[in-house]
């Protein structure tokens, strides 16, 4: 979220053009695709704890580089290098979440990871806005420089503390009892044997899997929504100011930015409960993807900023809340590397719109004057997401688990959704 907030200053400051600084926001997803399956097999081999504190150093340290950029040519080698050093982070720990914890719960366990996304704006978009104005000339940096300077060292510091803290498997989670984890083991082995029977093993065996390039048109049709948010809602907003005659300072940039993402963590946390709940994440998908779509269609043709950012709230909301529902697909048919490697394919082909979002929305921009027509577009993609979501429906190993099988469905303590069977 940075690079949006530093682009209204840092653009000028480059000499960049509104399609250049969306080439180079992009471009960070180049590294990020080409890395994500190397990144998640490497993971299963050597464990989260190593791997994860090597992502999490290295993408501090060169998100840290970003202050020391001085030309539109360098600011494109940081980007590629960030996606590089990033590249897996995500579907890594989703993939170390489905070994610890089973289905009927692990929507909500995942929805608890991705809702830092959303927070980490709310609480970031106003630190960004105050390190950009107050911090210029510390250090002898631009306030755009040091923002980024401060804002990459809790990564390196919360990478070098996973090293330590973080546990690889649950024969390591000393805070359960031997019987606790003799039992979360066996669940987990017998879903694993359950998903092993719908799906392919092995690398290979997920790369050739068609259901997961499906499975990735719906993460990429929740990206092209979030991504064209994140990337350019600061100069959306700054724009609206100028349409409807008000002139919005960054700090007030900061907070009507904020206000959608507080909005996407609520939506986030909900449909991921109500998707464990109710075993159910086709319609959990669809329905947010379509709602989100219109919101994104008709936001910049309403008459105030209030019912615009009305508009923009629900499409965030719409977007973001998709991923914990979306991350249960690729378990359901694979396991052990194929899940591991299968996971990172649909991440990354999903994040693909990382790159198709900003280039296309900043073209756009540039083309025409005007976002409308680049929302038109993300409202389209949004909505072929859905229909691949209701397709897929159909398919015997996206059945609901029957009742019997769900350990969550209310608030039980943790032990009980780990014991589903009667003499425990």
């Amino acid at each position: 979220m940075n690079i949006g907030f530093a682009a209204t200053r840092m653009n000028a400051d480059l000499g960049l053009s509104t399609a250049a600084y969306g080439l180079g926001a992009g471009l960070f997803f180049i590294g990020y695709v080409l890395f994500e399956v190397p990144s998640n097999v490497i993971l299963h081999r050597v464990g989260a704890r190593a791997w994860l504190a090597r992502i999490m150093v290295t993408w501090g340290l060169i998100s840290g580089a970003m202050a020391f950029v001085h030309s539109e040519a360098w600011f494109y080698v940081v980007r590629v290098l960030l996606g590089i050093a990033e590249a897996g982070f995500v579907p890594g720990v989703v993939y170390f979440l489905t070994l610890w914890f089973p289905s009927a719960i692990r929507a909500r366990m995942v929805a608890l990871f991705i809702i830092a996304i959303p927070v980490a704006v709310v609480l970031g978009a106003p630190l960004s806005a105050l390190l950009i104005e107050h911090g210029h000339g510390v250090l002898g940096l631009d306030g755009w420089r040091f923002m980024f300077l401060v804002e990459a060292l809790p990564a390196v510091l919360v990478g070098v503390i996973a090293f330590f803290a973080l546990p690889n498997r649950i024969s390591d989670a000393k805070w359960l009892t031997p019987l606790e984890r003799s039992s979360l083991s066996g669940v987990l082995e017998d879903e694993g044997a359950a998903a092993a029977e719908h799906g392919a093993s092995g690398v290979l065996g997920a790369l050739r899997d068609w259901r997961i390039y499906a499975v990735a048109g719906i993460g990429f049709s929740v990206n092209m929504g979030g991504y064209a948010l994140s990337f350019f809602l600061p100069q959306v907003i700054e724009g609206l100011g100028v349409q409807f005659g008000t002139r919005f300072s960054l700090g007030e940039v900061a907070a009507l930015t904020a206000i959608p993402y507080a909005c996407a963590a609520i939506a986030l946390w909900l449909v991921g409960r109500s998707s464990d709940r109710r075993q159910e994440r086709h319609w959990h998908a669809a329905i947010p993807l379509l709602v989100g779509a219109l919101a994104v269609a008709v936001a910049l043709y309403l008459p105030s900023t209030l019912a615009i950012m009305a508009a923009i709230s629900i499409a965030a909301a719409g977007s973001y809340c998709v991923l914990p529902v979306f991350w249960q697909l690729p378990p359901r048919f694979l396991t052990g590397a194929a899940a591991a490697a299968g996971m990172a394919v649909a991440g990354g082909l999903a994040n693909v719109a990382g790159f198709v979002a900003p280039y296309m929305t900043g073209g756009l921009q540039n083309a025409t004057g005007s976002y409308r027509p680049a929302m038109f577009v993300v409202a389209g993609i949004m909505i072929v997401g859905a229909v691949i979501a209701l397709l897929l429906r159909r398919r015997p190993e996206f059945r609901r688990v029957p009742a019997s099988q769900v350990a969550a469905s209310d608030d039980k303590a943790p032990t009980s959704d780990i014991h589903p069977h009667p003499h425990h």
